[in-house]
């Protein structure tokens, strides 16, 4: 084990469709189990004996983490997996694939890998969401039945929302994209990389939608810098990182620290400016402005492109209804404890949630154990006081060898982990140690439902 493990350990150690039917399994199961399950804590003395039959559609970091903790706590009861993808993503990496620290196969393994042993898994799509009914269909035609759903589907990202962007671009004409995968992240790394040689123009920015990671698009503006410097070329160089409204992070003293690295390396942040457009030939980026539009000729940009649910949840009955996350189609749910306000028999977790705060893996690793213990009180007949801070954490990389990390909550205050021992806005070799080394460890437990 090497010593940074080490320090890591060292670290931690201190540190069904009816109504009817749903009050049927909460009476069968509250007499035999409301003594062996407790609620308020995080797992039981012994499993709980129900014969629910529970779907969660998606099998990415939360659908895996939610299969893995239902089938540790339960007993007789049917838990189906729906997802067609085969391959698992651990997307935190995709930032390091794009720095050069990491190949593209560091992210990517077996989803069969993190299915439990008596969880079924539909190897298909969620093609439709009938809450009213209690059922969900495939888009190979099989309906599934359920008597609780958690919606754990991810999110879609939106290239075509942008005039003349294709994943297709990424990696060439200066363009980088490190979202769309482990290959557009590596051909992200030959673009920057061949910049950082030269010099020129560097364009960031992120889209005016919510997103998954959102420290993500800043980071990428701070590897590049340093690049440039390591190569001797940041005097030939010009970085300008596009804000979509007046700030550069959603927490404000994280956003005033960040402002004030980019003005010590001459970074330009420029506000309310959101990409509409990418001429790939002539090298333009047209940016919408409170004034209008605006082009920014580039030699490399990194693009983030909009995010929204997927279509089978826009078309469904459980997205918000009003409400500023109308037209990105997040499920509606009380933030507290990711259950439908509608739909009662209903969780979602991870990127999907409509939540103010939450689309990192770290906002999994809290979401999902709060959302299983109230789906597992109801099943006891009890009730569950567990309640979703709006805990989130982003290991903010500030330059090679350094980070920063900010974790924070729904009132955006900073609520680190190792008080004492790591200061939030410090830039630290052992946050950076922590990103690269100690974070896919603890990611690969919490899909096994251990963190």
């Amino acid at each position: 084990m090497s010593d940074a493990h080490k320090t890591l350990s060292r670290m931690d150690a201190m540190l069904r469709s009816t109504l009817d039917r749903r009050r049927f399994l909460m009476l069968g199961a509250a007499s035999a189990a409301a003594a062996a399950w407790n609620p308020g804590t995080a797992r039981a003395a012994q499993k709980l004996r129900s014969p629910a039959h529970i779907v969660i559609a998606g099998a990415g970091a939360a659908g895996l983490s939610a299969a893995s903790r239902l089938a540790r706590a339960l007993d007789g009861a049917q838990i189906t997996l729906i997802d067609a993808r085969r391959q698992h993503y651990y997307q935190p990496g995709y930032t390091l694939i794009g720095a050069g620290i990491e190949p593209a196969g560091y992210v990517i393994s077996d989803t069969a890998e993190y299915v439990p042993p008596g969880v079924e898994w539909i190897q298909a799509r969620v093609a439709e969401f009938d809450p009213e009914a209690n059922k969900v269909v495939t888009d190979t035609g099989q309906v599934v039945a359920y008597d609780f759903l958690i919606v754990a589907t991810g999110m879609a990202l939106r290239y075509d929302q942008i005039q003349g962007m294709t994943p297709e671009l990424i990696g060439k004409e200066g363009i980088g994209s490190i979202y769309q995968g482990p290959e557009a992240a590596l051909a992200t790394w030959h673009a920057m990389s061949a910049y950082a040689d030269r010099g020129g123009r560097g364009v960031f920015m992120r889209p005016a939608t919510e997103m998954k990671c959102a420290g993500a698009p800043l980071k990428y503006a701070f590897i590049t810098d340093d690049y440039l410097r390591r190569r001797g070329h940041r005097g030939k160089a010009e970085l300008i990182y596009n804000a979509h409204n007046d700030s550069l992070f959603g927490v404000p003293i994280v956003s005033e620290k960040v402002r004030m690295l980019f003005h010590d390396r001459d970074i330009q942040g420029r506000y309310d400016r959101v990409l509409q457009a990418i001429d790939p030939g002539r090298r333009i980026a047209t940016f919408r402005t409170p004034e209008g539009t605006e082009e920014q000729g580039y030699d490399f940009i990194h693009v983030i492109p909009p995010m929204q649910a997927p279509n089978a949840i826009l078309e469904s009955p459980l997205p918000w209804q009003a409400g500023p996350w109308v037209n990105e189609g997040w499920v509606e749910v009380d933030k507290a404890n990711l259950r439908h306000p509608r739909y009662a028999n209903v969780f979602a977790v991870g990127d999907i949630a409509g939540v103010p705060k939450g689309k990192t893996a770290a906002s999994v690793k809290w979401q999902v154990p709060v959302a299983v213990e109230h789906l597992l009180a109801e099943l006891a007949g009890t009730t569950s006081n567990a309640v979703y801070t709006g805990y989130t954490s982003c290991p903010m990389i500030t330059r090679l060898g350094r980070a920063m990390l900010v974790e924070f909550d729904y009132q955006n205050n900073l609520v680190p982990s190792f008080p004492g021992i790591i200061a939030p806005l410090e830039e630290l070799w052992v946050t950076w140690v922590m990103e690269t080394m100690g974070l896919k460890p603890t990611y690969l437990s919490m899909l096994r439902g251990r963190a």
